[in-house]
């Protein structure tokens, strides 16, 4: 929609100070004002168009929980405000938000910021919920709002409503709120999956670069997600497969107690039995009876539930840094591509593979000249921040958390392949090496796989050292073909 630029400061005043009053999570009083305008200066100096300041007071009452969970019964009537108007505001696009899932995690998200970090943050949700809704604004002077926050709050409220007895509410104002309401009733979520992990996760607040980055790869890895299939992949014929020993903790029954038999530890001791204990000296019924077995104990089925050890290994390699080039064929780099890829994999694998115990280990080689691949890192580092936080997965790169992977890892070629093959002592390991041109070297023990992104679409090659082939429409098809693959290599 059409954004209007209000030049004149008395105009520009009239709107913000008018604006306070149409408030309807919270009553509008002194307390509200301050917040209000601040978010306002926060939404104006990082050059969006103004929403209406009471529809960001509403906004931020409800995102940092200010208000009471309903709409303030005690709102004073506009004048000139049509009831109507003032009750559509309430019912479609309040109550929209109250009701959205994608509003109420990004609060809780905010919730957890801290001084100026707040604004900044709201003033995200403003801008995602603005461009999902093709919504415009007012541009008007930050100066102006300075200029109000520096008056006293009550002088703020009661100059706005003399301007509204006065001269009624500004028709740019209302047609504000009509845009807003029209846009609630044809907008399916307030924000978008990426914009709540941006602010969950921070990078909502990051720099330009970092940012991008981040939503492209959950955009990408939201594409990938939606080409696989619900279900389990069938495992690729003929692929390689190496058997691992079965660790004894590896093993646990399952269910409950089965049976009552006169066998058992005495950790599985009937209760019961204990009365048989005496305080006498001598040998007790209790003494008499376990020597006969006569003791009764619970019994468990079993049956045996084996859960395999897997790790999965992404080897990322230095010569990715030449994978920052956007094809004309691609919706982004190439690089964005590597993560989407890696992100998308990790998901898929513990969602299929939940009965196993599962590790997922991403190494970042060192070259011998200056590493290049700090910003990847550090960007699936947060990607990853659940996963890392359940100990599922591990990140191995200069200066960032080593976790139980020896420092030595990073050293090169050889020191990966020493690595890998301690791993599979113990568990089935695949390794994915990821380049421009691998290097890696196959050894006893680890399946390596190798993909080599040196041109706009992948080239897979399994444990075997067979090239994968297949027919693709475009360039983003093969690389999703390269997916599915690896997941049927894999599972």
């Amino acid at each position: 929609m059409e954004t209007v630029e209000l030049r004149d400061a008395a105009s520009a005043r009239e709107y913000l100070l008018q604006g306070l009053w149409f408030q309807r999570a919270l009553k509008p009083v002194a307390a509200t004002v301050k917040p209000a305008l601040e978010w306002a200066l926060e939404v104006a100096s990082s050059g969006q168009p103004l929403p209406p300041v009471g529809f960001l007071a509403d906004l931020g009452a409800i995102a940092f929980g200010t208000e009471s969970g309903k709409l303030a019964k005690d709102a004073p009537a506009i004048p000139g405000w049509p009831v109507g108007a003032a009750r559509n505001y309430e019912d479609f696009l309040l109550g929209k938000i109250y009701a959205d899932w994608t509003f109420e995690r990004a609060a809780e998200a905010l919730r957890r910021y801290a001084g100026h970090d707040r604004a900044k943050g709201l003033a995200y949700v403003v801008q995602q919920f603005r461009e999902r809704a093709n919504l415009g604004g007012v541009e008007l002077s930050p100066g102006v709002i300075r200029g109000l926050l520096a008056r006293s709050p009550e002088e703020n409220l009661r100059e706005g409503y003399e301007s509204l007895e006065r001269d009624g509410p500004s028709p740019l104002l209302l047609q504000q709120y009509d845009d807003l309401t029209r846009a609630a009733r044809r907008l399916g979520e307030i924000l978008g999956g990426e914009d709540v992990i941006a602010l969950e996760q921070r990078t909502a607040l990051a720099d330009m670069g970092a940012y991008v980055a981040h939503r492209q790869i959950l955009q990408i890895a939201a594409k990938f997600e939606a080409r696989l299939p619900a279900r389990p992949v069938r495992p690729w014929a003929g692929r390689k497969e190496v058997p691992t020993r079965v660790m004894d903790e590896d093993q646990y029954p399952v269910g409950g107690y089965s049976s009552i038999s006169n066998r058992g530890s005495i950790e599985s001791l009937l209760h019961s039995q204990l009365a048989y204990m005496e305080t006498d000296e001598g040998p007790d019924l209790f003494d008499v009876k376990y020597v006969r077995d006569e003791l009764f104990f619970y019994s468990r089925d079993e049956n045996q539930f084996l859960r395999r050890r897997r790790v999965f290994v992404f080897v990322l390699d230095p010569s990715l840094a030449e994978a920052r080039f956007k094809d004309s064929t691609l919706p982004c780099q190439r690089i964005v591509l590597v993560q989407a890829l890696v992100l998308t994999l990790i998901r898929k694998l513990s969602d299929w593979l939940s009965q196993d115990a599962l590790r997922f280990v991403l190494l970042f080689p060192t070259p011998a000249e200056t590493w290049p691949l700090l910003d990847e890192a550090k960007l699936l580092e947060v990607l990853l921040i659940e996963q890392r936080a359940r100990r599922s997965v591990v990140l191995a790169y200069p200066g960032g958390p080593a976790g139980s992977i020896p420092p030595t890892t990073l050293d090169g070629a050889a020191a990966i392949s020493d690595f890998c093959i301690q791993l599979a002592r113990t568990s089935q390991v695949h390794v994915l090496e990821i380049a421009t041109a691998p290097l890696l070297a196959e050894v006893e023990g680890p399946v390596l796989h190798t993909l080599a992104v040196n041109s706009d679409t992948p080239k897979l090659r399994d444990g075997d050292g067979r090239p994968h082939d297949w027919i693709a429409d475009d360039a983003f098809d093969g690389w999703v073909e390269a997916l599915l693959r690896i997941l049927q290599l894999w599972v």
